[in-house]
């Protein structure tokens, strides 16, 4: 039995009624947050690129040939006005889900693991009439998919410089489609097998519009996997073990261990633990944990920005390539910019989404208060994996007080205390308030935190079309 034929199985014999009531209710938060994320990033200029690209010239109402589509009938682009076949809707809302790095993360994944299912079983549930059952059952499916082969190869492959979001992700995209297609066994280890050769996303290109276009390429990726399968296209069942499969080629010889995908499968669900963490701050999750502290400095000990001499956070090494970025050039490259999330986060006790839009980054304020603050690795982790979300903050102030803090998780990454439901019903609805009437958005609200009830998704979808 190969690692697909194995992972297969599972996930066709998965059914709703096993799936813990916890498990169903914290799946009902990812989809709404991820959701109300995708509204607020369809404003974002990469989704008004991505339908140039496509030719749609971001026109309201539906475009050339968006009634038909590889399934039939035609899918909601998520806040934008227009319905597309499944490919392309999954394709653009998976962009959009991304746009604002703003949506949840998962520690086995080591990255999103919402955005991408999301956007494709919304495209494939709406044009199929799905119910809700189907749709969280195939999320859970997904998501337990995506994270269990993230155990199996991280923290090398993400070290390595893939993006697992969507290298990892696009096998949770195909297994979840799988499951909401109703494929057999034999087709579903081959849409994993084909979903093998679309993993891409290097963290190259984090920073840039590239990034959330990994995620509308996963999407499509693993849907386009389970709409092959299921017409009888061919895959290689050994394609993730073989010599030359994506284990070896992807992370390299022993760097991976296979066995870790099957040791702990929905026993307990990555989905409950470590869980699934829903983001308080509109930038890379990488930063958040030395956000906090700073918030927490700043509330606690009356620190103002006046008073800093020297800021010093100390993270992971694993982190902070990909975070230490004293001049960022643009708004997308400040949410990864460690120096500019903290320097803002200390300025105005808080950081929202507009931090990050015009010439925000330009502040000349912020850009004082970031000469005075220095990143390091932790050195009580060099070379391990242990402790990736923890951070120590240093403030030295100018009269030569030093003040510590040191946090394991943000706010919320503990899959044990996650954000309160009331904190994320108001993200959502700050979220989707960005593209959708108020009427809509309760309307939403109302139905996806009802999902296991509605007994055909397509007019709740329709609702998100704006």
């Amino acid at each position: 039995m190969t690692v697909a034929t194995e992972l297969a199985r599972r996930i066709v014999g998965l059914r709703y009624e096993q799936i813990p009531a916890q498990a169903i209710q914290r799946a009902k938060i990812a989809l709404l947050d991820t959701l109300g994320v995708a509204l607020a990033g369809s404003r974002e200029p990469c989704v008004a690129s991505a339908e140039r690209a496509l030719g749609r010239g971001g026109a309201s109402g539906p475009g050339p040939g968006a009634a038909t589509g590889p399934t039939g009938g035609a899918s909601t682009v998520l806040g934008r006005g227009w319905r597309a076949p499944p490919l392309e809707a999954a394709f653009v809302n998976g962009i959009a889900a991304h746009a604002l790095d703003f949506d949840d993360v998962n520690e086995s994944l080591l990255g999103h693991p919402s955005a991408p299912p999301l956007a494709a079983l919304f495209a494939v549930g709406e044009q199929a009439g799905s119910s809700g059952r189907d749709l969280l059952a195939a999320y859970v499916v997904g998501f337990e998919t995506g994270a269990k082969i993230g155990r199996a190869v991280n923290v090398e492959h993400y070290v390595k410089g893939w993006h697992p979001t969507s290298t990892l992700g696009v096998f949770g995209v195909a297994a979840a489609c799988a499951k909401l297609l109703g494929l057999a066994e034999a087709e579903t280890a081959t849409a994993l097998a084909i979903a093998a050769s679309s993993a891409s996303g290097i963290k190259a290109n984090f920073g840039t519009m590239t990034k959330p276009l990994h995620v509308g390429l996963c999407a499509r990726g693993g849907l386009l996997a389970a709409l092959l399968a299921r017409e009888g296209f061919t895959a290689n069942p050994a394609a993730f073990e073989q010599e030359q499969g994506f284990f070896n080629v992807y992370n390299g010889k022993g760097t991976y261990a296979e066995g870790r995908i099957f040791e702990r499968w929905a026993n307990p669900l990555d989905l409950l633990e470590p869980g699934v963490a829903q983001k308080r701050h509109p930038c890379c999750g990488s930063t958040h944990s030395s956000v906090d502290a700073v918030l927490q400095l700043r509330e606690q000990q009356g620190l103002r920005p006046e008073q800093v001499g020297r800021l010093e956070a100390l993270i992971s090494d694993k982190r902070i390539l990909h975070v230490n970025r004293p001049d960022p050039k643009g708004g997308l490259d400040a949410k990864f910019s460690i120096q500019y999330c903290l320097a803002r986060a200390l300025l105005r006790g808080e950081i929202v989404l507009e931090d990050f839009e015009g010439e925000g980054y330009r502040d000349p304020e912020t850009r004082r208060l970031m000469e005075r603050i220095q990143v390091l690795p932790d050195p009580r982790f060099l070379g391990t994996a242990e402790n990736p979300h923890s951070a120590v903050v240093s403030v030295t102030t100018g009269d030569g007080q030093v003040h510590r803090l040191q946090l394991d998780h943000a706010h919320g990454y503990d899959g044990q205390h996650p954000l309160p439901d009331a904190a994320v019903h108001a993200k959502f609805r700050d979220c989707a308030g960005r593209a959708l009437p108020p009427g809509a958005v309760e309307r939403l609200l109302d139905g996806m935190s009802d999902l296991e009830r509605v007994a055909d998704v397509r007019p709740l979808v329709a609702t998100a079309g704006g």
